[in-house]
């Protein structure tokens, strides 16, 4: 696979969702959005920017709902912004809402080394 920029964050897909999620080498903070969604488009700055301060520590990557149905479906995601942390490829936390940057620091802070 193709080396990602440290600190982006990349969409993902059914497709692609194994290998850049279940098979990372480190955690995965996923993002559940759609670009209809007004508290997930104000959240992005503070997800981007979440990605680049912890970039080599947690890999970041968005969902969209809209496009990807199945995988929302699969994740149980009934409310936008959602976001889950995987660890060795299983799930570990799970929650929902925009929050600021300090908020979301505590949830992934257990899960960054």
């Amino acid at each position: 696979m193709a080396a990602r920029p440290h600190g982006s964050v990349d969409s993902v897909t059914e497709r692609t969702f194994p290998v850049r999620v279940l098979q990372a080498e480190r955690p995965v903070l996923v993002q559940f959005w759609a670009p209809w969604c007004g508290p997930c488009i104000r959240i992005t700055p503070v997800v981007e920017e979440l990605a680049t301060t912890q970039a080599g520590a947690l890999d970041v990557v968005k969902i969209n709902v809209d496009e990807e149905p199945a995988l929302s479906e699969q994740h149980g995601i009934s409310s936008i912004p959602a976001f889950v942390v995987y660890v060795d490829g299983a799930p570990v936390k799970a929650w929902t809402g925009a929050a600021p940057k300090p908020v979301l620091e505590r949830h992934l802070r257990p899960y960054l080394a």
